[in-house]
């Protein structure tokens, strides 16, 4: 039998009760460590970690501006006034924080809603600025854009669920819908709360063959298409969410007081 030297015991008992990084699961013997409610972290994962964390904000900061910079270059293509893919993307946030807090699914929703229609890059002119309606075969074609969309975004790394949210954003809750004609909880629960938002901007924003319609008249239409064209829980969120939405929409149509124009915050994405 080996007998412990008295200081090598007190040494083991303090490295059994010294608290282990959650981490590396090794024991912290001594301070600094961190400590997250219950849980322990070494000095040198607690390090890695926010190094880490401040190369993430750097490279989904690189993510956004490069994003907003071809959603911009889109709406420009299209003749798309007053920021119609930033809109669209701020207001399925207020959405989708019903759903989720996650920080990082958050910040791909608001990616997916921003390029839903990237795909459109690869349009013809003739297609894409035609005023009058579309033939058939064009339709053919302009239906393609959510999956040109899709591969688009899909070769971008950490962008899988934004480009989930750009293939199915004009698929619909009843199946009519396209590419794939997926109905119900196969649709990414992302892309059905995007389809009430693009609809609201829609029918909110001037044209240049019609009048933007006011909130309320928007509003009558989708709670008449909640089951049919929009999933019933997204319609739902709608509701709840109306004060907020209102408020935003009153600011695109230059209607809303300046005091809540000055402090409305952004989505943080």
């Amino acid at each position: 039998m080996t007998i412990a030297h008295p200081d090598t015991r007190s040494a083991m008992q303090a490295r059994n009760d010294a608290p282990t990084c959650h981490i590396c699961g090794r024991a912290i013997p001594a301070a600094p460590f961190a400590r997250e409610e219950d849980r322990f972290c070494c000095e040198a994962c607690f390090l890695k970690q926010r190094e880490q964390q401040d190369l993430q904000a750097e490279r989904d900061s690189a993510y956004l501006a490069l994003a907003e910079a071809l959603a911009a270059a889109l709406d420009a293509r299209e003749h798309e006034t007053g920021l119609h893919s930033q809109r669209v993307a701020c207001h399925t946030q207020v959405l989708a924080r019903r759903f989720t807090r996650d920080p990082q699914r958050l910040r791909q929703i608001y990616w997916g809603a921003l390029l839903h229609d990237i795909g459109k890059i690869g349009m013809p002119d003739a297609i894409l600025l035609k005023q009058g309606p579309l033939t058939h075969d064009e339709w053919q074609v302009m239906r393609t854009h959510p999956e040109i969309g899709h591969n688009i975004l899909a070769s971008v790394p950490f962008m899988d669920e934004a480009a989930e949210i750009v293939l199915c954003h004009e698929e619909r809750f009843d199946g009519t819908g396209y590419p794939r004609g997926l109905s119900g909880e196969a649709i990414p629960l992302a892309a059905r709360l995007f389809g009430v938002i693009d609809t609201l901007d829609a029918m909110t924003s001037d044209r240049p063959y019609r009048k933007g319609l006011s909130f309320d008249a928007a509003k009558v239409e989708i709670l008449r298409m909640a089951g049919t064209q929009f999933d019933p829980l997204a319609v739902e969120a709608f509701n709840a969410e109306e004060k907020t939405l209102r408020e935003m929409v009153a600011m695109k149509c230059g209607m809303a007081p300046v005091a809540m124009v000055a402090g409305w915050k952004q989505a943080e994405v």
